[in-house]
């Protein structure tokens, strides 16, 4: 049985997921944890659960899923994974702030570590698969992670969201490239997968073939 917990952060109302299996290990994706207080939540609920994190992973590298990467590598000891082609938007978290808001925030990111790529399978716990769904778009190097079995489920950062879709008019964005991975890669998955966006409530894969952008 695969547990999901959601903790909603920092001001943009960022999901973060931890998601474990019977063995107790669990996976971090995509920590936007900005306070002491919403980081002090993560770590109660790990230590609560007698949680072992021992993946940390992210959908893309945009500042409000990556607040909290500094946090997790100190407190767990694990390095961010990515796609490749993402890296150079996560290397410049402060930066983007800067960019898109006028906003000089600095936050610290770790190194990262494992560079992902499509197709690639992570297995944690009592083999439970992670699969990597590369879902350029929203971002250059967006991806999507997908666990099948009896009550599948994917996590679709700001690829897909209850009733809609990311924004792609930041740098790198592309709307036909998003599209494109979505149809082809995401609404292809079972009817009955949980989609747990990077923010908002979660949905279905069978609800948002129904979406008007197609």
């Amino acid at each position: 049985m695969i547990t999901v917990k959601t903790f909603i952060n920092n001001p943009l109302d960022e999901n973060t997921y931890v998601v474990s299996d019977a063995s107790r290990q669990a996976v971090i994706i995509d920590c936007g944890a900005l306070s002491a207080t919403e980081r002090e939540a993560i770590r109660q609920y790990v230590l609560q659960e007698s949680l072992q994190p021992v993946l940390f992973l992210l959908t893309h590298g945009h500042f409000d899923h990556i607040f909290g990467a500094q946090w997790v590598s100190d407190a767990y000891a694990l390095s961010p994974a990515m796609l490749e082609p993402e890296l150079p938007l996560y290397q410049k978290g402060c930066r983007q702030l800067h960019e898109m808001f006028g906003t000089h925030l600095q936050f610290l990111v770790p190194s990262p570590g494992k560079m992902l790529h499509h197709g690639d399978t992570l297995i944690f716990g009592h083999r439970t698969a992670l699969h990597v769904i590369a879902t350029p778009g929203h971002t250059p190097g967006g991806c999507c992670y997908y666990i099948e079995g009896p009550d599948p489920m994917v996590f679709t950062g700001d690829s897909l969201f209850k009733g809609g879709i990311g924004r792609t008019d930041f740098p790198g964005g592309s709307a036909a490239a998003l599209k494109d991975s979505l149809t082809s890669r995401i609404l292809s998955l079972p009817p009955a997968t949980t989609v747990y966006p990077g923010h908002g409530a979660p949905t279905t894969i069978n609800a948002e073939r129904n979406s008007v952008f197609l």
